[in-house]
Parts: C-alpha cells; structure tokens; sequence
C-alpha cells in the first residue's frame, strides 16, 4: 500500500505515499498555525516565526542548518499562510532521516538570539517593504481587508511594520507554546519514503511533546467593502471579490470549475472577452480561493486609468452573461483543466507531500483519487449557471482599486449594474 497514515499517542499526526521510480523525497511539517491565528497585536508574528526557525537552534547555527541540507544536495524552505506554515525539505532518499531531524531540531528547539531576532527583523521590515512596492501583491491584502474588516481573517500575512518592529523573543515563545503543539503538526511525505522507518523517527523526535491547550479560531464573516488608492502608476490594478464556499462546502468544486470557466485560461471568458476582442489588459484572470468556513472568488486585471471603467462594466456584465448561457462545453473544458491540474500536479513529490497534508488537515484522512475525480465530474452545467447566477447577482462583494483609478466605477455602482 503507497499511501499509510499514522497517529501518535500525543496527537502527532504523520501521512505519506511512496511514490515508484523517484530517488528523492519531499518531507515536511504542516502546522495548523498561520495569520488567522494571530491575536491582533501579533499580526505578522507567525510569519516571523518561520523565518527565525532557520536562524539557528540549540545544536545548529543558522549556517549549520542550510549546510546539513545543502551538504547533501537537499533543499529546505517554508512559507505561512492565513491558515498554516510548512516547514518542508527535498532530499534523496538515504537523506530523509537527516532532513526529519534538521526539521524537529528548527522546530523543537529554536533559540531566538536577540541579535538573530534584529537582522531577521530587518529583512522582513525589507519584505514588507517590497510588497508594498508591488501594487498586484498589495492588492489582494487590500481586497482581504475589505471583505473581513476587523478580523484574524483580514490581516496581513506579514504583518504591518509597526507590529513587526515591536515583536521580542518572549512573543516569538509564545506563540509557540500556543499553537506548536502536537496535534496540530502534521509530518507529510512523498516520493522515496519509506513509511514505517518515517513512523519511528517521528516517534522519537516528536513523541513526547505535551499537547497545547485548544484554540477556538474566530468564524470568518465575509462583510465586503470598497478600498481605493489613488497613485500615479502606469496601471490601474482592480480587483473584485465575492464571498464564496469554504473547502468543506458540498459546492467546492462547483465554485472552482465556475472561476476556471468565468477566468482560468485563455479560452476563458473574461480572457476572450476583455483581453483577446477589446485588447484592455494584459493579465486579466478569476480564482476561488477557499479556507476553513469561507471562501472569495476573485477576478483581478490590470488596465490602463482610461480603461479601468469599461473592464469593470464587462466584468460584471460577463459574469451575468454566464449565469444565463454557460455551455455544457465550457463546463467539460474547465473539468478537464482541474482533473489535469490535479493529476499533473501529482507527479511533483513536493505537490504531492502538500496535498496529503492539507487533505489531512482538512477532512483528518486522505479521500482517494478517485473521490475526488468523480466530485469533479458530478459537476453540471445546471450547477455553474446557478453557481454564477448567485455570484452575478447576491454574493457579497468586495472591491480594491489601486493605481490611476480615478474614473473606476464604485462599488455601489457596480452593485446596481449587477441588479439591472
């Protein structure tokens, strides 16, 4: 059997699959920590954290943790999102055992120097910096902001810089003794691994880890709103947002084929019809992005100050116009496009470890396949026209505008398009 899942006394959950014919392994931890489980004077601090795991450990300098992974031709990083920060490395497989304890060691036993902390803080004061220099990243955390005004949901992942200034060693601990706990890690991987050797090595190292007391995670409440930022760039950046399902929802997969069909690609309709007949933009796409209890479909583009009006208007015009004729053929391309995605992505170990652990985190076991395969293709086209039919006219919206936007319509006004 390739894929074993396996729990350990303290909640310690571990997933993996091997994978015939790779010689390498992509091995992580998942930990169930991520911006929403800031409280608001920590926004930004899951963030620091990952980046002070690889500054240096009780048995490893800063330098001694990339040697022990580079020596051996591995690679290791990791990332935080709203949700969840992964701590993963790509080894060959003789390795693995290295890569788990260099893993455990930046995670059970970080040292958070005071003078690590100030350089650390120095760059990520520079990443915080850069983001706000790049209007298609900023964008997004403007349009969170909108749709969860005053919530965990709404922050940054980075954090503002005044918050980020203030963080000491004793928060950083903090919030490790908080949510670092063993029920809330999950060891995912994939590729040339084999799973009981895995099992023991986690028991070892993460076996006697106490438990952390349970934190209630605020429900999302999508609001919707309008921020616009006046600059005279040489693009006017828009970006649109409907409340849409979180990946428990039973319509998931509906609201996914609906984004790739409304915005996915080339063939898709606000491409064809905004890029390809108008010429307005270059980057026009749509995507529904989905957390715990909520999700937001989002169309993004990028348009001159002149331009911003129309695309607007044909936005929302094209979305009406799919509640009313979506084709059963569109409907079969976008099924495709995700089954292929999917499948293709398959074939990446590090794909693979990713999804084994958010399919874990989610639903506490792995759906096979197949599962999923046929969830996608249960899929009508009776069920996107309804699908866009909700988002074209009732879905609480959301609206962020940066650049020269002066003539960009607002939200009311898009709202009473969306009715007429």
């Amino acid at each position: 059997m390739s894929l074993q899942t396996h729990r350990l006394s303290n909640g310690f959950r571990i997933v993996t699959e091997h994978m015939p014919g790779l010689a390498s392994t992509t091995v992580g931890i998942w930990v169930g920590a991520g911006a929403r489980h800031e409280m608001p004077q920590q926004n930004g601090i899951a963030h620091f954290l990952e980046h002070m795991a690889f500054k240096g450990t009780e048995r490893r300098s800063a330098l001694q943790i990339a040697e022990a992974i580079e020596d051996v031709g591995g690679y290791i990083n990791a990332y935080t999102s709203r949700e969840v920060t992964a701590y993963y490395a790509r080894v060959l497989e003789n390795d693995v055992p290295l890569a788990l304890d260099v893993l455990a060691d930046i995670l059970l036993n970080p040292v958070f120097e005071d003078s690590e902390i100030e350089v650390e803080r120095g760059v990520i004061l520079q990443e915080i910096g850069q983001a706000l220099d790049t209007p298609d990243d900023v964008i997004f955390d403007w349009l969170q902001e909108e749709a969860f005004p005053d919530q965990p949901m709404g922050r940054t992942i980075l954090g503002p810089s005044e918050r980020v200034s203030s963080f000491t060693q004793q928060d950083l601990s903090d919030f490790v003794g908080s949510h670092y706990g063993p029920e809330q890690m999950i060891l995912s991987a994939a590729g040339a691994v084999d799973h009981d050797a895995l099992v023991k090595l986690a028991e070892s190292l993460f076996g006697r880890l106490k438990p952390t007391p349970k934190f209630d995670v605020a429900p999302a409440k999508f609001i919707g709103g309008e921020t616009r930022q006046i600059k005279p760039l040489e693009q006017a950046h828009f970006a649109l947002g409907f409340e849409s399902p979180g990946y428990r929802a039973d319509d998931i997969y509906v609201a996914q084929i609906y984004a790739s069909a409304l915005g996915g690609g080339m063939s898709s309709r606000l491409f064809q019809e905004i890029r390809e007949k108008r010429g307005l933009c270059y980057t026009i796409f749509a995507q529904a992005g989905a957390y715990a209890d909520t999700g937001m479909m989002t169309v993004y583009a990028g348009t001159s100050g002149d331009e911003v009006a129309d695309l607007a208007s044909i936005t929302i015009d094209e979305m009406k116009r799919a509640a009313e004729d979506m084709s059963p053929a569109e409907v079969a391309r976008a099924r495709a496009q995700m089954k292929a995605g999917l499948l293709m992505g398959l074939e990446s170990s590090s794909n693979r470890a990713e999804r084994l652990a958010r399919l874990v985190q989610i639903w506490d076991r792995v759906p096979p396949l197949e599962e999923t395969v046929s969830m996608i293709d249960a899929v009508t086209t009776g069920d996107v026209r309804a699908f866009a039919e909700a988002m074209a006219a009732t879905a609480t919206p959301a609206l962020a505008l940066y650049g020269p936007v002066e003539a960009a319509p607002t939200l009311s006004r898009l709202q009473e398009q969306r009715a007429a």
